[in-house]
């Protein structure tokens, strides 16, 4: 066992129409980078990274830091870590090991999460091939100072599974929950990177974990990197990227144990993920994605702009539509959704297609919430 110290102590259906109105809020008082890690030397890339509170009011950012020469998704990285003391306005100048790479690959793709019994968990890829990377778990129960051994969250078969970043939720009831797409060559008549979605969920804070069923991709989509939030009345809402344009999305009345059938949603995208969250100060729905509604012709398909909106109605409508990030050289993508006090943080990578960076740079931002709730 490799005992793990963090040296950081040291220190329904979707409606959204092409004619809802959105304004572009970059420079505005209350809302501002932050941070950006950006590459360097034996440092090609930083990305994937979520945020956690801890009790003494610490904010934690861990991420993927690779290592070498190259940004490839399967280059070497392991997790580092950022601290800030002050509400996410300023962050360490240093990283900090979080966990070293224990993949044949990397570790990579963080989510963190704070557990209804009060520890931490924290979910990471362990990439050894291209045909074998499977989610994995450690536990934290003295704020983020040590991790458990680590528990494989898929048991039940062999194969390529991507959890993203800021995916994993805990229920209500309790339950954990994660989606994950499956990219396997044993799946007949499929190609690899068609994907399928998955569910799996532990009831008992992560120790053990059950498969759930797929969602029927009736459209033969490419579904991939899909994410879940539960709604009011109790279901659960799966979206997920795909090829057509738009955002897919599907339902589970069951705890995330089975699901309808994977449909377009009115969400328009190009092939990129998005996140969905709840504000808990108002109990809204947070969207950010890549609106390809608003883009312009010279960067359809591209993953910019960086968009944000709010639902009032559980995602039947969205409102409040507006660009955080618009440059079109830019590529705005795996976001990680933080909300500390008044403000939202997020993450997201934020390189340029210019400078094939476009994974390479994490940037933190801090918004006022009441920004995004202001009249366009």
């Amino acid at each position: 066992m490799k005992r793990l110290l963090i040296s950081l102590f040291l220190m329904g259906e979707m409606l959204i129409t092409t004619a809802l109105p959105f304004s572009c809020i970059a420079g505005e008082k209350g809302r501002e980078v932050v941070l950006m890690l950006q590459p360097g030397p034996d440092n090609p890339r930083n990305s994937e990274g979520d945020f956690i509170t801890l009790n003494d009011g610490r904010i934690l950012f861990v991420y993927s830091h690779y290592t070498g020469s190259s940004s490839s998704d399967h280059a070497t990285a392991y997790l580092a870590g950022r601290f800030s003391s002050d509400n996410g306005k300023s962050w360490d100048i240093g990283d900090h090991l979080v966990l070293e790479n224990e993949g044949k690959m990397n570790v990579m793709s963080v989510s963190l999460l704070r557990l209804n019994n009060g520890e931490i968990a924290l979910f990471y890829l362990r990439k050894n091939s291209v045909t074998d990377c499977i989610p994995m778990v450690r536990i934290s129960r003295d704020e983020a100072r040590s991790w458990s051994e680590p528990v494989c969250c898929i048991q039940d078969r062999e194969g390529y599974f991507v959890l993203n970043n800021h995916r994993v939720i805990q229920l209500k009831s309790g339950r954990l929950l994660m989606a994950v797409a499956y990219h396997g060559n044993n799946i007949p008549g499929r190609k690899n990177r068609l994907g399928s979605a998955w569910s799996y969920y532990s009831d008992d804070n992560g120790k053990n974990w059950k498969p759930g069923l797929e969602a029927a991709n009736p459209d033969s989509m490419m579904v991939q990197e899909p994410g879940v939030v539960e709604l009011k009345d109790g279901k659960i809402l799966m979206w997920m990227r795909t090829n057509s344009g738009f955002q897919y999305q599907a339902y589970s009345t069951d705890g995330g144990v089975s699901w309808s059938a994977a449909q377009k949603s009115n969400i328009p995208s190009p092939l990129s993920p998005a996140a969905i969250d709840r504000i808990p100060q108002t109990g809204d729905l947070l969207l950010v994605w890549n609106n390809a509604v608003n883009a312009n012709p010279a960067t359809k398909g591209k993953r910019t702009p960086l968009t944000v909106a709010i639902s009032k109605d559980e995602g039947r409508t969205w409102g409040k539509t507006r660009n955080l990030e618009e440059d079109p050289d830019g590529w705005y993508c795996y976001t990680a959704v933080h909300f500390a006090g008044s403000y939202l943080l997020l993450g997201y990578c934020a390189g340029s297609q210019r400078k094939n960076t476009h994974l390479s740079e994490t940037d933190l931002r801090r918004i006022k919430l009441s920004n995004l709730y202001r009249s366009n």
